[in-house]
């Protein structure tokens, strides 16, 4: 059975970005570019192995990443050349005694936001095809221009336009003999590996497989901050990937406490819980049970008490918030600090009086933001400060206790009908609205996931996704 080889071209210096060091060092999310494109092919179920082509310069720091990242797909890290194509070459000769079906996915170790549905579309599109490019639709107008006289010369039809980015793929064998002919015909000039085959193999077919308006390459110095924006709110969940209920079989016999589980969100995923007959055991944390979030001591109690109950802890969901709606100068010291206390101090007790119980099961935690994190809302500037925090602090955590096997997710819902939001906001037109149970039905499907240090969007339109999952359940 042929492989599927993962090919980083990390040859680059990156001179438009204007730093003193190659662009895939550069940092993004705690983490250099070039470590996040890695991953997202070391997690990858499909892909066999990983081979890194690296500038001279950069060869030995490549290699102590790979080491300290404990990277186990990486193969290889050869050396590049001056060009691209140059680099590609090092890559295929490397590969030359495997099966000419061998399926190489390469891309830029400057792209770092590459969906992994991407690299699955690419691998299955080469079943058909020899060689296949990813590429998004032009949204601006494109305009040819004679450089001589600085004026338009032809506005083509934008709808046969597409922009081309990474991975491209092909089969091992079609790559070669296309830098075959390549290499042995003076004068010829390409701009990538497609661009290559379209030459030299006319009779080849590229496939066009749609890439992501997020999967940016990292060139000019403002794109660093835009990807920093995207990895904070990246999700590798998605509910759209939800077929049916047999996804939660994870959570039989499994022992979830909902911290704010008396009302609101916490209250329908305990009653959806105990609906799936999977033998969930469920316990609820609040104020109506003399648990208080803001302090330590409460949670280890009830923590304590649960355990040498049930002798495991396998979730904590954290539903508690507090949405006071008023002016930040109207409101006294007292209710700042207590604003504060509950909106973030509380997620932070939370999650280290649950701590020891979900290393002992390599459980879940999951938070909550709201979209208010994107940016401070007034009449509300501590809710939203909070939700703010809460989004890094989810993702900090979740790097912190990988590997405790502990997986850590936030779930940020669009607008929902909770007694919280009609308290703030008195009655709201329905259809404006997500029904809390489309929530709450979301919060299990992540917690049965394997997935960690994601932000999950749960949207009205996620409704199609979760209905149907709904209906059975409340039948």
């Amino acid at each position: 059975m042929s492989k599927n080889v993962g090919v980083i071209l990390a040859g680059g210096v990156g001179s438009r970005m204007k730093l003193n060091y190659p662009k895939q060092f550069s940092k993004i999310a705690g983490r250099t570019a070039l470590e996040h494109t890695i991953q997202i092919f070391e997690d990858h179920q499909e892909i066999d192995e990983i081979v890194i082509v690296a500038e001279a310069n950069s060869y030995d720091k490549i290699q102590q990443l790979v080491i300290q990242s404990n990277f186990h797909k990486v193969r290889k890290i050869l050396f590049g050349g001056k060009e691209r194509t140059d680099s590609t070459l090092s890559a295929i000769r490397s590969l030359e005694k495997e099966s000419p079906d061998t399926k190489v996915i390469i891309h830029d170790a400057v792209r770092p936001l590459l969906a992994s549905e991407i690299i699955s579309k690419c691998i299955e599109a080469l079943d058909t095809y020899n060689a296949v490019d990813v590429c998004i639709p032009a949204t601006d107008t494109i305009v040819k221009v004679d450089n001589n006289t600085k004026t338009i010369s032809e506005i083509p039809k934008r709808s046969e336009y597409y922009q081309g980015q990474t991975p491209q793929a092909f089969k091992l064998g079609t790559i070669i003999k296309a830098y075959d002919i390549y290499h042995n015909t003076p004068g010829m000039v390409a701009t990538c590996d497609c661009g290559i085959v379209l030459k030299t193999l006319p009779e080849e077919k590229v496939y066009v497989v749609e890439g992501s308006e997020t999967n940016i390459k990292l060139t000019r110095p403002v794109d660093l901050f835009i990807a920093d924006k995207l990895f904070q709110s990246r999700s590798q969940f998605s509910l759209k990937n939800i077929s049916s209920l047999d996804s939660l079989e994870s959570l039989r016999d499994k022992v979830i406490v909902v911290v704010g589980g008396s009302y609101g969100i916490g209250a329908e995923i305990i009653a959806l819980a105990q609906k799936l007959n999977l033998n969930i055991k469920t316990y609820s944390l609040s104020r109506s049970n003399n648990v208080n979030v803001a302090e330590h001591a409460s949670l280890e109690k009830a923590f304590k008490e649960i355990y040498s109950k049930e002798k495991r802890i396998d979730f904590v969901i954290n539903t508690a918030a507090s949405l006071v709606h008023c002016a930040l100068n109207s409101m006294t010291p007292e209710e700042i600090a207590q604003n504060i206390n509950v909106n973030f101090t509380g997620v932070v007790n939370v999650a280290t009086a649950a701590y020891p119980y979900l290393e002992k099961t390599k459980g879940g935690l999951l938070n909550y933001t709201s979209s208010s994190y994107t940016r401070g809302r007034a009449f509300y500037s501590i809710y939203s400060a909070a939700k703010a925090a809460i989004v890094n602090f989810t993702q900090a955590i979740a790097e912190e206790w990988a590997d405790k096997g502990i997986k850590i997710n936030c779930i940020n819902p669009e607008r929902t009908k909770t007694p919280m939001r009609v308290q703030a906001f008195g009655l709201e037109p329905e259809d404006s609205l997500l029904d809390p149970q489309v929530v709450a039905l979301a919060s299990l499907f992540i917690l049965a996931s394997e997935e960690s240090g994601n932000i999950v969007d749960v949207v009205k339109g996620d409704k199609d996704y979760i209905d149907p999952a709904l209906e059975q359940i409340n039948a």
